[in-house]
């Protein structure tokens, strides 16, 4: 194949040690890993150029895209290279060339920028790792004095890191040289949030109302020192002027490989606070820590992303559990959370189907609602009589979950066996407990999924989900979910969501393609109120999306039709709204949050508000097809070439296409 020499021109500032590199969709770019990536080199006269000549094959579409970041080498001669991406372009089209030439030069201009618009997304943990440190009222103040001295005091923190020296192993291969360390703050509460790169020179205060966060992205995580500074809010007379530190009471330390020694990648550490001029303990302060590492056993690439990616269309309907649950007073015939649920709700015009993930035993992602399911002492072709035990799903192994006879804990309460006796009666569509790789290969790839990461949670009281305060290590969980959905998903719509926080961001920091909702219940009489000060309100959840940089909220429709200007304000802040709760039910709430321009709407029964119509997803595809195709070459041609009913597009749609009329929904991913 002929080849072309190009030479690529683009600009940009960048901090020391930072490259702008290119990657692209041909060999010599690194076919959109981001490890084979190109650095550019950077202008001697002029650092915010940065050029490199690149050989592309000629006459052939080559499509890139510029990220910053760090090329951090090996101190072995030869050695692998680790990539740290910083911000990278995620325009739905990429650049492209096609040299005709065997010499062009292209001026790019800006980074960021690409015909006219920027689209620039943050990166995700490659090798590094992200320690988060917070401070917060959701059980009791964070900090607790017993000095008498300062028992009226308020203090300031400000978190100082360092790094504990050690001796090289230079023959290590897995030595490199090594990533500044950078630390960032985050403030949030019902008012907003605030991020910062630097810190004053006596820190920041606690408030009663708000999260405070420290970030910290380091290629060291299990070699720092963190040093939390105590300095009194307001200095008073007694505070010695002219003293080097004035205000400064005191310290408390914590070694980041303590974290790696508890097995744990979240929790919750005491630490005595010392007094600065001697070595009595003054109180003690209580950090929450969050270690966030990089996905392991799968590469992200860099060839598309929908992170931060929401096309304008109608509100989405979203069958909820696939066709409804099924455990309520009024169900529909057919179980929750299988695959004949899913199908259902899909010929009847779903979007997406929402459901729950979690794992087996043997770390299997499987799809059930309840943390917890009631297994009956008989197998399932005993006819006698049978006693039930209510069981976390996570003690169970896949083949358990498949061969036991199982019900739903409701069972227990009405002493309605009926989910045991028919089972025999279903086919494999009907089985409860499908797996999350299964319900890929059966449901139509046109229906989105929208995943909500199943999690436990604690309520204000103390009390947990199904009395489970301990789960599966966080990063180990969401590992083997990603990859089982960044491997099987194809050109199918995702979208993640979860009421636990910490989910939430870690999905965001681990993966680079699929957007994520924070579900929240907000303020309600019906379920009650969790112990995370970030789930307790919709507005904090607002505040919460914001600083994680997510898509956006899903919100709790008990408390939206309460305030229905909420959906406005979350929307003007860049933010999607989905909402979800048995109000949604009701064919009046839905119509009213539709009418105030809710992105999404997850309910039950999407089978009986929907006559079986096709997929407003498909529907765009034909309408996009005859905007290149002739409507009669399209009437003459194979519906299954395009999956398309041909006489399904409505009236309306062609009018609301032809008007540019539109409402909200994921483009095509």
């Amino acid at each position: 194949m002929d080849c072309a020499q190009v030479t690529l021109t683009v600009r940009g500032a960048t901090p020391p040690g930072e490259v702008i590199a290119v990657v692209g969709s041909c060999e010599t770019l690194g076919s959109w890993c981001p490890q084979k990536a190109v650095p550019l080199q950077q202008s001697e006269d002029d650092g915010t150029i940065w050029k490199k000549t690149i050989t592309v094959p000629a006459g052939v579409e080559t499509k890139y895209r510029y990220f910053t970041g760090f090329f951090l080498e090996s101190k072995n001669a030869g050695g692998p290279c680790q990539v740290i991406v910083n911000k990278w372009e995620t325009h739905q089209l990429p650049r492209s060339l096609s040299p005709s030439e065997s010499d062009l030069e292209i001026d790019d201009r800006q980074f960021g920028f690409h015909n006219g618009i920027e689209c620039v997304d943050s990166g995700w943990l490659t090798f590094q790792t992200e320690i988060r440190l917070r401070l917060h009222y959701s059980v009791k103040p964070p900090v607790s004095i017993t000095k008498m001295k300062f028992k009226k005091s308020r203090f300031r923190l400000k978190l100082m890191l360092e790094g504990i020296e050690e001796e090289d192993d230079e023959e290590s291969p897995s030595s490199f040289h090594k990533m500044t360390t950078t630390l960032e703050i985050s403030m949030i509460s019902d008012g907003g949030y605030k991020s910062r790169h630097s810190q004053p020179e006596c820190g920041y205060a606690l408030e009663p109302t708000q999260w405070t966060e420290y970030s910290i992205h380091t290629m060291d995580p299990d070699n720092l020192e963190l040093i939390f500074e105590f300095f009194e809010e307001d200095l008073s007379e007694k505070v010695v002027q002219g003293d080097v530190h004035p205000g400064h009471v005191g310290t408390a330390c914590l070694l980041s490989s303590s974290f790696v020694e508890s097995g744990k990648d979240n929790g919750i550490v005491t630490l005595p606070i010392m007094s600065r001029n001697s070595r009595q303990t003054i109180g003690k302060v209580r950090v929450d820590y969050l270690v966030i590492r990089p996905i392991q056993g799968f590469q992200c690439d860099m060839q598309q992303s929908f992170s931060k990616h929401w096309r304008k269309r109608r509100p989405l309907d979203v069958g909820h559990r696939g066709a409804g649950s099924t455990h309520a007073a009024k169900h529909h015939k057919i179980r929750e959370n299988t695959i004949a649920s899913f199908l259902s709700a899909a010929s009847h015009g779903a979007a997406y189907v929402e459901f729950d993930v979690h794992l087996s035993k043997d770390f299997v992602p499987i799809v059930y609602h309840d943390l917890t399911c009631c297994i009956s002492t008989k197998k399932k072709n005993d006819k006698h009589s049978m006693e039930l035990f209510e069981v976390p799903v996570k003690d169970l192994t896949f083949d358990q979950l498949q061969l036991l006879k199982l019900a739903h804990t409701t069972a227990m309460k009405v002493h309605d066996h009926k989910d045991l006796m028919d089972e025999e009666e279903y086919v494999d569509e009907h089985q409860p407990f499908p797996s999350l790789s299964q319900i890929f290969q059966a449901v139509p790839e046109h229906v989105g999924f929208n995943i909500e990461l199943k999690w436990i949670s604690q309520m204000k009281d103390g009390s947990w989900d199904a009395n489970l305060s301990t789960y599966f290590n966080m990063n180990q969980f969401l590992d083997v979910i990603l990859t089982c959905v960044l491997q099987n998903a194809g050109k199918r719509r995702i979208i993640f969501s979860c009421f636990d926080p910490d989910v939430c961001a870690m999905v965001r920091r681990k993966q680079n393609k699929y957007p994520v909702l924070f579900l929240t219940q907000g303020v309600s009489d019906i379920y009650p109120q969790l112990m995370d000060i970030r789930c307790q309100t919709t507005q904090i959840a607002m505040s919460f999306a914001q600083s994680e940089d997510i898509l956006g909220i899903s919100a709790h429709a008990e408390d939206l039709l309460r305030n229905m200007d909420s959906i406005t304000v979350a929307q003007s802040k860049g933010l999607v709204v989905f909402c979800w709760g048995d109000d949604n039910n009701d064919h009046e709430n839905r119509r009213r949050l539709r009418e105030q321009g809710i992105n999404g709407l997850i309910y039950d029964r999407i089978c009986d508000d929907h006559i079986e119509q096709p997929n407003i997803f498909k529907v765009e595809d034909q309408v996009s097809l005859k905007e290149v195709i002739p409507e009669e070459t399209l009437k003459s041609c194979a519906c299954s070439t395009y999956s398309i009913p041909c006489s399904s597009v409505p009236c309306s749609s062609k009018a609301r296409a032809g008007s540019g009329e539109s409402d909200s929904g994921l483009s095509s991913s």
